[in-house]
């Protein structure tokens, strides 16, 4: 089923009972994980049933009059469910990966390897964005809504106009959080739509006529390169997705302004961020171009009828040896191809395609038609052989060799 979030701008009114509300829906949150760390067998039940034992455990009622650890704070059933629901799953994601953890220094002792990784650590600070069940909020018209805020000693209902996007017609709206920023409010809807099964990749590769994309993303000029191939191998379609250089420089110039400015100031304390706004702009001009790319990448799969999208899964990297703007600037250009993916990802859902992701192992080093390792002069490459032509395509085509490869042979 796809989901996406809308994003919608409350007028500015009231910001003091929102960060008030939120305060304390961080402070019973960190409660109930408290209480889940201590008890972890909790996390045995499921969602619901947990919900269930946790209230139980907290909430005085006529047949519950002396819970095990009373709640202190008198709150609206549905904000208490929020907090609860909030603190399950960060306690889920929590003893995930402290189980990962323990796994993996397991697994290298057995061997008799060094384990130089730390444990993860439970939440030093809570900072969750409130959430609104229903009950908590009422008559959203997608130009006004209603919320119950907490002012400090009281509840009370405010109504709030409502800017920005729109619901689509066809698409289910959740329950949505209030995003406190420097000078706007936001509301974040979480919406879903309703659409057919779609097979697995196992089932679709069986289908003699289908097509698949697949992308080898850069951190130079081209900052994608996709191929459209048949399941035969067949390559149909090429499309070079550009933009790199002008991004790149636009970011070291930026890098470079923060660089100055911190040899001048030093840096600032723990807490505090320094050049906030350059790295907002920074921010923000990546998002653009990851959604920019991602949404080109798409374009291209359905122009072509590709059901499924292939990238390589790239883990590793080393920063370019210069100055702070140079390394800094390499390291968010690797960044960004894992932004591309993942907004490739969920738009493509939204259509039905799947996106799949093949080993990187030796895609730019062997010649995609003999298998022998190529002589590269970027961007273009020759081999024994006698196939020449651009390392990029090149590495497309073992990207979808290797998808091929793993259903068939």
């Amino acid at each position: 089923m796809p989901t996406k979030t809308i994003k919608q701008t409350l007028e500015y009114r009231f910001p003091e009972w929102l960060k008030l509300t939120e305060g304390l829906f961080n402070e019973v949150t960190a409660f109930y994980f408290s209480i889940i760390k201590e008890h972890d067998l909790i996390l045995g039940l499921t969602n619901k049933k947990a919900l269930t034992e946790l209230e139980r455990l907290t909430h005085k009622t006529k047949d519950n009059p002396s819970p095990l650890f009373p709640l202190r704070w008198d709150i609206p059933a549905m904000f208490r469910r929020a907090c609860i629901n909030t603190a399950i799953g960060a306690a889920r994601s929590f003893f995930s990966k402290l189980k990962r953890w323990k796994d993996a220094k397991a697994k290298a002792e057995a061997k008799g390897k060094k384990f130089k990784y730390r444990p993860p650590v439970p939440p030093r600070e809570w900072q969750r964005n409130t959430l609104f069940y229903t009950g908590q909020y009422k008559g959203y018209t997608g130009k006004s809504i209603m919320l119950k805020l907490y002012d400090g000693s009281t509840w009370r209902w405010v109504k709030y106009h409502l800017t920005g996007r729109r619901v689509q017609d066809g698409w289910k709206i959740g329950c949505p959080r209030a995003v406190i920023k420097k000078n706007r409010i936001e509301l974040h809807f979480p919406v879903e739509k309703e659409k057919p099964a779609v097979k697995s990749v196992a089932e679709q590769v069986k289908d003699p006529n289908l097509k698949i994309c697949a992308v080898d993303l850069n951190t130079c000029d081209k900052l994608a390169v996709c191929g459209i191939f048949k399941s035969d191998g067949t390559q149909v379609a090429t499309r070079f997705i550009r933009g790199g250089d002008n991004l790149n420089g636009r970011r070291k110039r930026l890098l470079g302004i923060i660089a100055t400015k911190l040899s001048l100031t030093g840096s600032l304390n723990k807490d505090e961020q320094d050049n906030k706004a350059l790295w907002n702009k920074i921010h923000n001009i990546d998002d653009n171009e990851a959604h920019r790319v991602s949404r080109r990448i798409l374009d291209f799969a359905l122009e072509h009828g590709a059901s499924i999208i292939v990238f390589e899964h790239s883990n590793s990297f080393k920063p370019e040896q210069g100055k702070y703007s140079r390394r800094a600037n390499s390291r968010r250009s690797y960044w960004l191809r894992g932004r591309i993916f993942h907004y490739t990802k969920y738009k493509a859902w939204e259509y039905g395609i799947i996106t799949s992701r093949v080993n990187p192992k030796d895609i730019s080093r062997l010649c995609a038609g003999c298998g022998a390792e190529i002589d590269r002069r970027a961007p273009l490459f020759t081999c024994k052989c006698g196939k020449k032509g651009s390392v990029d395509l090149n590495t497309v085509r073992n990207i979808g060799k290797k998808f091929f490869l793993r259903y068939t042979a």
